[in-house]
């Protein structure tokens, strides 16, 4: 997949989809899509969006929800990611890295995610072939999986890559792994999700099986038509996220192992992975996929919140248990 920065550069005057910030909301041990109902769930996440979220998240989420950690009001859907953290060379102690902010997002974002709905591609507007339809109340779908544990196994999961920050501008070239070395601005996470959707199931056992991919090579590319299995387009859903390793450069010894895990003690990077679950209001989402020329603007039918009121959104710790400082383990692990 280009750069952000490459793919807005090469892009035609017209440009379809959103792209937005959200806030961080937590960081604790739940994961509704995976394993609903269980507090703690089995390892630590970071999730962004409504304040409906919880460890058990059924029906239509958006109408519960009060308030929303991103800068489209009406998006009350969860996004998350699992956590990283860096382990210490010398006394195999761990410390939670935080979230900082992307580039170009709206002022007072707090870390958190920058969330993208793209129609087809950033060049392409294609909406008379490929109509987009908006997903369901009570949709949810991952994409990647903690237990990828080979490099070939990595390279199927097309859009799931990482980047050496040089600033939050210049991201360098994309990997499959964690980088082998300090980055200067941070490390570069991006999580792609398949865009076809089977037109029936709102989710699937292993919460993958609904969707299909049919992008091959580059996440931002052209998507070729959706197969007769998974007839419905859908939209190109993408989260990226910048993790402030720099304050762990200077504990990184030349020449040492990459020195980063995942919270689910993924010492590989080949283990990313994402979840979503739904929580737009109403119709907002399908309107603003209905227009052809808008990105950055809420697509000329969706209203946006000063960050200030977003970052007032919050839920409460529903696990109790330290995430940050330096832990002898990670939580839920004992390795």
């Amino acid at each position: 997949m280009k750069s952000l920065s490459v793919a807005l550069a090469l892009a035609a005057p017209v440009q379809a989809g959103l792209r937005f910030g959200c806030s961080s909301l937590t960081i604790q041990r739940l994961d509704p899509v995976v394993e609903p109902g269980n507090n703690p769930s089995a390892h630590v996440h970071h999730i962004v969006g409504g304040n409906a979220f919880n460890a058990t998240m059924t029906g239509d989420v958006g109408a519960r929800a009060t308030c929303t950690t991103c800068e489209m009001s009406e998006d009350f859907s969860n996004y998350w990611t699992a956590v990283l953290y860096f382990k210490h060379p010398t006394n195999g102690s761990y410390h939670r890295v935080p979230v900082i902010n992307n580039a170009a997002l709206a002022p007072g974002t707090k870390g958190g995610m920058t969330i993208y709905y793209t129609q087809h591609d950033f060049s392409t507007d294609d909406l008379k072939n490929q109509p987009i339809t908006a997903f369901k109340p009570g949709f949810r779908m991952t994409v990647g999986s903690p237990t990828t544990d080979t490099l070939d196994k990595a390279k199927g999961h097309i859009g799931l890559r990482y980047n050496c920050l040089q600033t939050t501008l210049n991201r360098g070239p994309e990997m499959v792994d964690f980088p082998n070395r300090p980055c200067p601005g941070g490390i570069f996470t991006v999580h792609h999700f398949p865009a076809c959707w089977d037109g029936k199931n709102l989710d699937s056992p292993d919460h993958q099986s609904h969707m299909y991919n049919t992008i091959k090579y580059d996440g931002f590319m052209n998507a070729p038509p959706c197969p007769a299995s998974h007839p419905v387009r859908m939209p190109q859903l993408t989260y990226e996220t910048v993790w402030d390793t720099t304050k762990f450069n200077s504990m990184w010894p030349s020449g040492a192992p990459n020195p980063f895990v995942w919270s689910f003690h993924g010492t590989s990077g080949y283990g990313t992975h994402a979840d979503y679950m739904f929580g737009w209001k109403g119709d907002s989402l399908q309107r603003a996929m209905n227009k052809s020329e808008c990105f950055y603007d809420g697509c000329g039918s969706i209203t946006k919140q000063v960050m200030s009121t977003a970052n007032k959104c919050t839920v409460p710790d529903m696990v109790g248990e330290e995430t940050d400082g330096w832990l002898d383990h990670l939580p839920g692990m004992q390795a």
